[in-house]
């Protein structure tokens, strides 16, 4: 008897244990999918992990089937998933959750049936109208599910008929699976045999449609787009039905009737719902600088170390990536080149499809579950050469993994956040060569601290570009000091007068402006003046922002949404006021300030669609936006020759946040501002309207001094115990009830403070927002030295502490996650 540990994808931090039942034996591989019961009744895929004789303290359940002829998920995989797991202290289920695509799970769903021994004839119940419904639906129907019950009786609350008719014994229920990915298949019509054996069957059939020359048009177009006198053969693939009558006069009548004479037949292909792309010759040579930074990468990967790509904004890091993915090809193995924002995906792949062609693929979750199961399965059979992808992508079925490029390395959009596990795409990317035996690159003009200090300690090696490719400068910086301007009367709304004046020279001399404001929507609060209520979130610890498209306000933590108030609803007044500006707000300010510009806006709200950031970004490219409005999007990595100017609108939002990284992001994101101006022969503008121009981070920003950055944030973070010198694990205690996640943190606090010593774990706090969905948060910071600890001996020990604190009854509703190596 064989056993096989499976992973399951619910949030529980083990495997467990199947029986292999004899017709599986020897044909059941790690990495394979299995259905299996879960719980009483719910049906599962579970991803095999390993097989074994060891033989369970417990009842096992046996494995019902298999899935997959080979495995979908290589050892590989399996090693970086429990890394994963292990390391940021996640369930193993919430990392296969996290990695797989829906599209490879199946799901049972609840259906009712026939009770096994019920009778229509001698059954002594008596039935309701509605129950009298279902039980004859059933009689022509084997089984019915929710919804077609649901429909069947035009009401949604059918659980109380149903529960009825199980107590009568009736009907029963019971779990049908659900496959959530279903292959695409096209249309397609082809000649019949009978008219390409012999050429003059084909003549007769002009003779017969000449009196039908409808039917004849559809047959002579179906000759032009199939040459089958040059080649015979290429009648075997047909053409799309839809391609047909898609052509002018062509109707579907006509091709029906042809269909039935047997003139044509149709039949069905599967097809690929991922974009194909076609490859052009596009040869670039590197510039001199970029030659000697490619050597110092070459040099530190026969180091087996990975390399930090240190080049200013500007001077053409990609094309050195290219250029090493090339090389990857022709060395026949795969590359995978992570970036932080789907955006900036949009413009890379416009530059590499023309290269690589149909070899390239790209993965992100504006994808559909079908689309990333059909990229998943292309991976792994290594149809693909080259991925670009968002953070998710480490997680993909890489068989010949040889290069790894995760650009904008610094960028905080790698870090997870909800669900678990809250991975770091750039750090795991590191543990993912590493299992590969691959080369890996780091590229940023910003680089983060702890990345910058273990190339000095030595982990890391160094490549260097610390000039703008085809010699473009570094934008001049202007710094508007709004209270002065203010003073003086010289602004309109939000906008200096200096800023707009900028704009609209811009637009005289056809060139493009690109405006930052780090809030999306329209307003981010309403407020009364008279008693000064702002409308907060019924579930969450925040305001509510309002949305002019929708004319409503929003949560943008949980999704809640309301109509705005007409009067206040604490003091009846009508003295209800818009207060601060978002994206939408800027866009149509602008649009009456500047009516000549054309002007689009660049945020998670207008890029809800799968292509919608690509025509937005593909438009500005082209020239057909003159003033493009952003959040964070705008920041990361875009590269456009026609921009001249960068606008930050509220510069001072950036710099103050209570956390000990914000100077650093502050110079981060600043820096990459100003680095899409003036790319190229475009000399370039940076304005920065703020309050405070006398910040020491805007010190650094007019030298550009990345170093002294550098140094100044590593003097500060050695003094206060913060990273690269220690690690921080944040733990999180989460209630529905104020009181008891309060009562649950300082438990927690005390368990972890006699575990770890008072240095490490810092005291119990609310976050800045305390509540999300109605779950009251509370955190205890725990800080660990970097040198002279095993990590994974002392995240144990602080799990730990989670039996004793369910041990106590009244937090066994209490939820505990983990954020390690928080951002």
């Amino acid at each position: 008897m064989r056993f096989a540990d499976l992973i399951l994808p619910v949030p529980i931090p083990r495997t467990f244990t199947y029986e292999i039942p004899f017709e599986l034996e020897g044909r059941l591989m790690p990495g394979h999918r299995v259905i299996v019961e879960f719980g009483k009744s719910k049906i599962l895929t579970a991803i095999v992990s390993d097989i074994h004789n060891s033989i369970p303290k417990y009842e096992t359940k046996t494995i019902l089937d298999i899935l997959d002829e080979k495995p979908i998920i290589t050892p590989l995989q399996l090693k970086f998933f429990f890394w994963v797991a292990d390391y940021y202290m996640s369930n193993i289920g919430d990392v296969l959750n996290a990695a797989i695509p829906s599209g490879l799970k199946l799901s049972s769903e609840s259906k009712i049936q026939l009770h096994q021994n019920f009778d229509f004839e001698s059954n002594t119940f008596t039935f309701t109208e509605r129950e009298t419904l279902i039980l004859n639906q059933l009689k022509t129907k084997e089984d019915l599910s929710y919804n077609e019950i649901q429909k069947l009786l035009g009401i949604k609350a059918i659980h109380k008929i149903i529960k009825s008719l199980i107590n009568k014994e009736a009907v029963q229920i019971f779990e049908s699976l659900k496959d959530k990915y279903k292959p695409k298949f096209e249309k397609r019509i082809r000649l019949t045999s009978h008219y390409m054996d012999v050429e003059t069957n084909l003549e007769e059939l002009f003779d017969q449609l000449e009196k039908t020359p409808k039917q004849l048009q559809v047959v002579l177009s179906y000759l032009q787009k199939v040459p089958i006198f040059k080649d015979s053969d290429l009648n075997n693939e047909g053409v799309p039905r839809k391609e047909i009558l898609n052509l002018k006069d062509i109707s579907t009548s006509s091709l029906n009737t042809l269909i039935k004479k047997k003139v044509f037949e149709q039949f069905e292909v599967q097809v690929d719902r991922v974009r194909k792309y076609i490859k052009k010759t596009k040869d670039f040579q590197l510039s001199p600088a970029q030659e000697i930074a490619k050597e110092q990468i070459l040099n530190v990967f026969s180091q087996n170390k990975t390399c930090l790509l240190h080049g200013v904004t500007g001077s053409g890091k990609t094309e050195i990536y290219i250029n090493l993915i090339q090389e990857a090809i022709q060395n026949e193995s795969q590359t995978l080149l992570i970036l932080p924002e789907i955006a900036l995906t949009a413009q890379i792949v416009n530059r590499l499809k023309d290269i690589f062609g149909e070899k390239l693929g790209v993965y992100h979750s504006k994808y559909n579950d079908h689309e990333r199961v059909e990229i998943w399965r292309k991976v792994l059979e290594e149809e693909y050469s080259v991925i670009i992808g968002v953070r998710s992508a480490i997680f993909l079925p890489f068989t010949n993994l040889n290069l790894i490029i995760v650009d904008e390395c610094h960028d905080s959009s790698y870090k997870q956040f909800d669900p678990p596990p809250r991975y770091n795409g750039a750090d795991s990317a590191i543990v993912l060569a590493k299992l590969h035996h691959s080369k890996i690159l780091l590229g940023s003009a910003t680089p983060s601290v702890e990345q910058y200090y273990n190339v000095q300690i030595g982990n890391y090696g160094l490549a260097t570009l610390q000039e703008r490719y085809s010699d473009g400068k570094l934008p001049e910086m202007t710094f508007i000091n709004m209270k002065d301007c203010r003073n003086k009367k010289k602004v309109t709304g939000e906008y200096s007068n200096e800023l707009i004046g900028a704009l609209k020279l811009n637009l005289q001399n056809n060139q493009q402006s690109l405006l930052f404001q780090n809030k999306r929507g329209y307003s981010p609060y309403l407020a009364c003046d008279e008693c000064n209520y702002i409308p907060m979130c019924n579930s969450c610890d925040v305001n509510l922002v309002y949305y002019k498209h929708s004319n409503s306000l929003k949560c943008n933590y949980c999704g809640y949404m309301e109509n705005i108030p007409h009067t206040c609803p604490n003091c009846g007044s009508n003295r209800i006021k818009l207060v601060g500006y978002g994206t939408e707000k800027i866009e149509e300010d602008l649009k009456l300030m500047l009516p000549e510009a054309r002007i689009e806006r660049l945020d998670q709200d207008s890029t809800k669609n799968k292509y919608n950031h690509e025509k937005i970004i593909q438009s500005f490219e082209n020239g057909n936006i003159d003033i493009l409005i952003g959040t964070q999007m705008i920041s990361k990595g875009l590269d456009f020759d026609n921009v001249s100017l960068v606008g930050v609108l509220d510069a001072d939002r950036i710099l103050y946040n209570p956390d000990f990284r914000a100077n650093e992001r502050a110079f981060q994101l600043f820096t990459q501002l100003r680095g899409r101006a003036g790319r190229k022969s475009v000399h370039g503008q940076f304005y920065i309207q703020c309050f405070n121009e006398n910040h020491h981070v805007f010190d650094l920003l007019k030298s550009d001094d990345y170093m002294s950055m550098y140094y100044n944030e590593l003097k500060e973070r050695q003094k206060f115990d913060y990273p690269p010198f220690y690690r921080l694990v944040k733990v999180m205690v989460k209630d529905r009830d104020k009181n008891i996640s309060r009562s649950a943190s300082i438990f927690l606090y005390n368990e972890l403070r006699n575990l770890l010593g008072s240095k490490r774990a810092i005291g119990y706090f609310e976050p800045l927002i305390s509540r999300v969905r109605n779950m009251y948060i509370h955190e205890i910071t725990i800080k660990l030295e970097r040198n002279g600890l095993n990590m994974s001996s002392i995240k144990n020990k602080i799990k730990s502490t989670e039996g004793n604190l369910y041990k106590q009854r009244e937090f066994s509703r209490v939820r505990i996650s983990y954020d390690v190596d928080p951002i």
